[in-house]
């Protein structure tokens, strides 16, 4: 599911991945929500952003 794209930032989450859809110069998220999964982790190394969606990838 895709989540909205905002035309400004997201106060307070920082994204350094700038191949995703939603990056914004000065390592900014420009979706609206953000997931984090799994459910279970216990760690840093066992999250995802399950927000992320390639650029390349959108239509």
């Amino acid at each position: 599911m895709k989540v909205n794209k905002m035309n400004q930032p997201n106060p307070g989450v920082k994204c350094v991945v700038d191949s995703c859809y939603y990056y914004m110069s000065g390592d900014k998220c420009s979706a609206e929500k953000i997931e984090v999964q799994p459910k279970n982790a216990s760690s840093t190394e066992e999250t995802d952003c399950a927000t992320f969606i390639s650029q390349t990838n959108v239509t």
